[in-house]
């Protein structure tokens, strides 16, 4: 099997090292890689985030399976561009990576859901906060001097 791995930071060497494990991968690929991941795979000279040379990797490549190890490529839509070419692609798409890319789309979502998380705030300017973050440390303060239950 011929994969692709996207990416050049310590995740992608992970990935990498583990594929080049396999019995079942022929041959690897990997964009951008870096110094270490050279010695495991072919390196491509395509930046992570360059969803554009990257579908036009794949298309040049094809591989068999696209592994996506950082977060801005999966934000920027690459695994739905490669899945549209009919390579499958480990990876989630724009849409359930913006839960990762945006903490405040993510606090959303899990307010609509009435999933429990902790408090947060969104800001443009400092002084709310500046009164948020008070806020918090008078309720932690607060807490810190009940006794404890039993």
């Amino acid at each position: 099997m011929k994969v692709l791995v996207v990416g050049g930071g310590g995740r992608e060497h992970a990935l990498t090292w583990g594929l080049a494990r396999s019995p079942l991968v022929t041959e690897l690929h990997v964009a951008p890689g870096n110094a270490g991941i050279a010695q495991l795979a072919s390196c491509h000279d395509v930046a992570a985030d360059d969803v554009e040379q990257l579908v036009k990797l794949v298309e040049q490549l094809a591989p068999e399976l696209v592994v996506v190890g950082p977060e801005a490529p999966l934000v920027a839509g690459l695994a739905d561009r490669v899945r549209a070419t009919g390579v499958p692609v480990f990876g989630p798409g724009a849409d359930a990576a913006r839960l990762e890319g945006s903490k405040t789309w993510s606090k959303q979502v899990m307010e609509a859901g009435a999933i429990p998380t902790a408090r947060a705030g969104t800001f443009t300017e400092v002084g709310p906060a500046v009164a948020f973050v008070r806020d918090r440390l008078e309720m932690y303060h607060w807490l810190q001097s009940q006794p404890a239950k039993p």
